[in-house]
């Protein structure tokens, strides 16, 4: 029953999405921060420190998913108040993107770090945890993979429009008063049903919307990223 979990390979996981969720939580952190907001700051959120941002529960769901072979799970939200920002529709719009662009910079990072030479992309051992285990080159070379492809699709995942994405917040910023609070207001009830369901959907049927949208995006872009031709 228990063959199938790789226990191992989850906290191995849960190494990686560490600094990612750190560095995107703090970004939230810092620009509504530096537009005058002063929540985070009171909260303990403008800081680098992964114990002030990392969510227990979502911390935990990364490592239950990630012994399936999969690796989702959440940061601690950070709670803004609009309404102290400077300007508050387009300093609002910025401090919700720098978390999804943060994993696009690290994603960058770590692709320059392979194509430098100083790493190798080698997704047999990225995804075969007793492979990655077997010496300290295919650790580092697990580590600057995963970190390549987890900070990818958390760009992309955050963008989607729907539930507690950022991309909800984003979509929200562009609208008028009136139809801004109608779309949050769908975003965080029928909208949040929406979203667990399209999570829920097993990744082998055809109704497996996000997946399809994921593996469309995540691969592309760490192929473009490493100079690959695309898959």
């Amino acid at each position: 029953m228990f063959e199938n979990i790789d226990w191992i390979g989850a906290i191995m996981r849960l190494i990686v999405f560490i600094p990612a969720i750190t560095l995107h939580e703090f970004c939230h952190a810092k620009f509504a921060d530096l537009a005058g907001d002063m929540t985070p700051r009171s909260q303990g959120r403008v800081t680098l420190n992964p114990l002030a941002h990392l969510d227990p529960m979502g911390s935990l769901m990364i490592v239950l998913s990630g012994a399936l072979g999969a690796g989702i799970g959440w940061g601690k939200p950070v709670m803004v108040n609009v309404g102290k920002m400077k300007n508050p529709r387009w300093d609002h719009f910025i401090s919700v993107i720098m978390g999804p662009v943060s994993n696009l910079f690290q994603a960058i990072v770590f692709a320059m770090i392979i194509r430098l030479g100083l790493a190798s992309y080698d997704e047999s051992i990225i995804f075969d945890t007793k492979l990655a285990l077997s010496s300290g080159q295919n650790m580092w070379t697990y580590f600057v993979g995963m970190s390549l492809i987890a900070n990818t699709a958390m760009f992309f995942f955050n963008m989607i429009p729907i539930g507690p994405l950022d991309g909800h917040w984003l979509i929200g910023s562009m609208m008028k008063p009136q139809a801004r609070n109608a779309w949050y207001k769908f975003c965080h009830g029928p909208g949040m049903i929406i979203f667990i369901v399209l999570v829920l959907i097993p990744s082998s049927s055809k109704y497996d919307v996000l997946g399809m949208f994921l593996r469309s995006t995540i691969y592309p872009t760490v192929d473009f990223l490493l100079g690959l031709k695309s898959r």
